[in-house]
């Protein structure tokens, strides 16, 4: 229980999902205005470079003084509410994301009464009087518009009054489809994902411009400006997969986990960063950072974009705890459960191709990271050597040295390769650039 003494204030700011981000997209809020919210509990999803996200609350209490609009562009660290105790007025020393000079002024000498900026956003769009709308508080709520709206039966966006999970509406949005005219399956007839993409649409045609999502507009100029501004070089070597081969083959013998090369990679791989650091570093303007964490990121595709979830401390992980924290940051990429934690601090990507067929591909530095490592399939071919996996490296001259990235190569094949023999060089077997041969060995 609350005392009405006591004083809570808990701001709840646009949060920085990486280094270089500056601003974030609100894309929606999961909790309304005067809302009792728990710590721990999603109150709103935001977009950024990187991932669609759900932000939870930091504290337990009523979500107060929202001043950021769904769909906005918010500066990183902009305090867009609070979350008060009951009874509790908004801080009057700090204020929250104010809206534009004219529309404030405006707000303020026709309508002197407190409206909230949801509030607001829904008169607008409506042509609602605000001096029309009444209130059991102090300060007129979006709930209040709505009530007039239904009272007088005007036309309203009846996409706002139709029940549907966030990310529903956000891929009718990105698909053009018309969520009121779907019959949803959810809870209380609520429209949910499942009905969005079960929703027949007609095949784009020829000339047609097809809008992209900002992660999507994002993800196009940092790959842009890395190519451009980074000195790229490259490293490939065949590798003898045939040990890696057999070490994955007696995990699945002896476990119910479903192991595949990506995990066993990422083991050596975070070996080989251990041993040879100034690989694992990043660029800081005039700078090059050591970084002392190795967190491996992931390239995973989803529906909407690329992003790089990470392996946090990967070198003190058991390949056990590296497939599950795989398998699991894997799920919510494709289901926009990642959390902020998730996608910070990588210091080396890993991108992995093969459970698509590739046998090789050159990567593009993720910044600020100074390199990496590209793989391909593993494919069987007639050579007098045995099972080969071609490892792309990439790496920063900038940053790493040439050599430096070649004996980091050289550790991960060590590791991957097995000695010669005759027994072995019969099986004949090979592989080039990326380890999965199908896709249930990898994503």
């Amino acid at each position: 229980m609350f005392s009405r003494r006591l004083k809570l204030a808990i701001k709840v700011i646009m949060p920085a999902l990486g280094m270089a981000q500056e601003t974030g997209k609100l894309v929606s809020w999961l909790k309304q205005e005067g809302e009792l919210v728990s710590k721990g509990e999603a109150i709103m999803e935001i977009e950024t470079d990187k991932a669609t996200v759900e932000i939870e609350a930091t504290a337990t209490g009523v979500l107060s003084g929202v001043s950021a609009q769904e769909g906005e562009e918010i500066p990183v660290g902009s305090i867009i509410a609070w979350i008060l105790a009951p009874g509790e007025e908004l801080p009057k020393t700090v204020s929250t994301l104010q809206a534009k000079p004219d529309q404030t002024a405006a707000l303020e000498e026709v309508h002197p009464i407190n409206v909230s900026p949801v509030a607001q956003k829904v008169a607008t769009e409506h042509g609602i009087d605000l001096t029309k709308v009444k209130t059991d508080g102090r300060r007129i709520k979006k709930a209040d518009v709505l009530a007039l709206i239904e009272q007088e039966q005007l036309s309203p966006i009846r996409a706002r009054l139709t029940p549907a999970s966030p990310q529903a509406r956000r891929l009718a949005k990105e698909r053009s489809i018309d969520i009121t005219s779907i019959i949803g399956s959810g809870p209380d007839g609520a429209v949910i994902t499942t009905d969005i993409l079960s929703t027949e649409t007609s095949p784009r045609q020829v000339g047609e411009t097809i809008p992209v999502n900002t992660i999507w507009g994002i993800m196009a100029d940092r790959v842009t400006k890395s190519w451009t501004e980074a000195p790229h070089f490259y490293l490939m070597r065949e590798v003898n997969a045939e040990r890696l081969i057999d070490w994955r083959q007696g995990l699945l013998e002896r476990s119910a986990i479903k192991f595949t090369y990506t995990d066993l990679i990422i083991r050596l791989l975070a070996t080989a960063l251990k041993q040879h650091p100034r690989v694992n570093t990043s660029w800081e303007k005039d700078k090059i950072r050591i970084n002392q964490e190795i967190n491996i990121g992931l390239a995973v595709a989803i529906e909407n974009g690329l992003i790089v979830p990470v392996i946090h401390q990967a070198n003190q992980l058991t390949l056990q705890q590296i497939a599950e924290r795989r398998l699991d940051i894997i799920n919510r990429a494709q289901n926009n459960k990642l959390l902020p934690a998730d996608l910070q601090n990588g210091t080396f990507t890993f991108s992995n191709l093969g459970m698509y067929g590739v046998d090789a591909f050159i990567p593009i530095i993720n910044p600020p990271q100074a390199a990496i490592l590209a793989v391909g399939r593993i494919m069987k071919r007639v050579l007098l050597v045995q099972v080969m996996v071609l490892l792309c490296g990439l790496a920063s001259a900038s940053e790493v040295p040439t050599a430096r990235t070649g004996q980091t190569s050289a550790r991960v094949r060590t590791r991957t390769t097995a000695s010669d023999g005759a027994a072995r060089a019969t099986r004949k077997r090979e592989a080039s650039c990326t380890i999965s041969s199908t896709p249930e060995d990898e994503r």
